[in-house]
């Protein structure tokens, strides 16, 4: 029944990509389905206990807030307010424990993202800064076989999604937007108790093409009071 309603919802969602694109692809196209994905991240929900309270997590790890924000922690290259690589790329299956979890990215990349859902509530997730193809979701656990049923042609592009009680949803999603950015649970209760984290989409260019500068009158906090910012 649940792969039915899966069925019936998905095949509705159809978009036009043959109006326009972005280079590489033709002009008058955007062959997402064909361009080679170069990583793939699986990120399942949970909600462990951690010190005797509630908490929801990502990949076993649930996010904890730090003292600066992570964008001016990442700009003025402060140590100690983040580690890199500290939220793994697939489910551990292990306990939970906080974290102030930062994934990286390389800019440019095209990252196929698999969110899996084991528990009985219906998910939905966000992603700041970015658009992503909705290639498919089912009921049950994902495997690498999952992708023969992914729609490479014509679905929806969107920046928040759906995962249906146990199961799963994949996206394709090309990391073009340099920066540090969120990628949350909507449910505001699981997000506050640490059902987020950031992914940080890096060029070493440190080009104005790719990402602006932090302006020289922004109100700076944290760590990062007295700061200056630091010229193209």
């Amino acid at each position: 029944m649940l792969t039915d309603l899966l069925d019936m919802f998905y095949i509705k969602l159809r978009r036009n990509l043959t109006a326009s694109g972005p280079r590489p692809n033709p002009q008058g196209s955007y062959h997402y389905g064909l361009i080679n994905v170069t990583r793939t991240i699986r990120l399942a929900n949970s909600a462990p206990i951690i010190d005797g309270k509630q908490r929801y997590a990502v990949n076993s790890v649930s996010f904890i807030p730090a003292d600066t924000p992570l964008k001016l922690a990442d700009y003025f290259k402060i140590s100690g307010v983040f580690s890199l690589g500290s939220i793994p790329d697939n489910p551990t299956g292990g306990g939970g424990y906080l974290q102030t979890a930062v994934m990286t990215a390389d800019f440019r990349g095209y990252a196929e993202l698999v969110f899996e859902n084991a528990e009985d509530t219906l998910q939905s997730w966000h992603i700041d800064g970015h658009s992503f193809f909705v290639v498919g979701m089912d009921g049950g656990p994902w495997s690498p076989e999952s992708r023969l049923s992914y729609n490479l042609r014509d679905t929806v592009s969107r920046c928040t999604v759906q995962v249906y009680p146990k199961s799963w949803t994949a996206i394709f999603m090309p990391l073009d937007n340099v920066g540090m950015w969120n990628i949350r649970s909507e449910n505001w209760a699981r997000q506050y108790l640490g059902q987020q984290f950031y992914l940080r989409v890096y060029s070493p260019a440190n080009s104005w093409r790719d990402e602006y500068p932090i302006p020289k009158n922004a109100l700076l906090c944290g760590r990062a009071v007295g700061r200056r910012t630091r010229p193209l």
